[in-house]
């Protein structure tokens, strides 16, 4: 009875370790932020707007599994600049072209929760996951810079290919949300009032996985 009991301690536990693995899941790819252009403004205005409402977009998530849920830690990051002549009112000189450089960065860390079939017998993988943190926004034009941070989720699916045991790759599609209420300009605190600062994006990439 004891012996017996003893093989199935033993299968039990080479079963649950089969199950606790850890997995390192980069992605790069394309992000599109989803915040409404605000109305009134001159069409030099809406295209430099535009080249900041795009950009590359990179993740980095690390995960230990417990059989289908993964708990671990996300790092994303968005990037996108823009450049243009900008009309300006002059009292004495009437309207003047002022040219204007953008750099805008948007930054996730938080904790997250992934479901997967990772662990299964098929070349066919999928999962979803979830994650709730801090969403951080810098931007600088000339010498005037702005941040600000809030609270912000991201969440994403994706179909990978395992081209091995450990290496799975694929797509993915995912949006980062998260919106402030007040910045700081310069190192003074600005209310931002109706105008909130949206910083949701939705993003395509490209994604692999290390599992083991």
């Amino acid at each position: 009875m004891i012996k017996k009991l003893m093989l199935m301690g033993a299968i039990s536990t080479c079963l649950f370790s089969s199950a606790q693995k850890f997995s390192f899941v980069p992605s790069v790819g394309y992000a599109w932020r989803v915040a409404e252009t605000p109305s009134g403004l001159s069409k030099q205005e809406k295209d430099y707007i535009k080249g900041l409402k795009s950009g590359l977009h990179f993740d980095l998530s690390a995960y230990y599994h417990i059989n289908k849920v993964g708990i671990g830690l996300k790092f994303s990051n968005y990037n996108a600049s823009s450049n243009g002549m900008i009309a300006v009112n002059n009292s004495q000189r009437g309207t003047i072209y002022v040219p204007l450089s953008t750099t805008d960065n948007i930054t996730f860390i938080g904790t997250s929760i992934m479901y997967s079939n990772y662990n299964d017998p098929t070349k066919h993988k999928l999962f979803f996951d979830g994650s709730l943190g801090i969403i951080s926004y810098t931007t600088k034009t000339g010498n005037i810079k702005g941040t600000g941070s809030s609270l912000g989720l991201d969440a994403g699916f994706g179909y990978q290919y395992a081209l091995s045991k450990n290496i799975f790759i694929g797509p993915k599609l995912s949006m980062t949300a998260g919106t402030l209420t007040k910045m700081k300009i310069n190192g003074a605190t600005v209310e931002l009032g109706e105008a909130k600062e949206g910083l949701t994006r939705v993003s395509l990439s490209g994604v692999a996985t290390f599992n083991f």
